[in-house]
């Protein structure tokens, strides 16, 4: 890839990848991708923090989400709503 110096000349662009190191790219974004969603598939309570926050931001409106947010995110009783919450998603299954 050439990129534009002064006065409009064209010269390597050090920010350019190769077809080599786009390929690995490509590759890791892949590799990615897999390891999260693995990650999630085994960890119900992600789903369930971000499902019950969006379910309550929703219902709530705030006018302010950043404070929403970190009220929701520090309340005392929310590892037991999501403990609370597995163990019935275990038993309905």
């Amino acid at each position: 890839m050439m990129a534009e110096l002064e006065g409009g000349l064209l010269g390597p662009d050090p920010g350019a990848l190769s077809p080599q190191q786009l390929e690995e790219l490509r590759k890791i974004k892949i590799q990615t991708r897999i390891a999260n969603e693995k990650y999630l598939r085994t960890h119900k309570e992600v789903e369930l923090l971000v499902s019950g926050f969006f379910r309550q931001m929703f219902l709530k409106r705030p006018s302010n989400i950043l404070e929403f947010a970190a009220d929701y995110f520090t309340d005392p009783r929310l590892p037991n709503k999501i403990h609370t919450q597995l163990i019935k998603d275990k038993k309905a299954t």
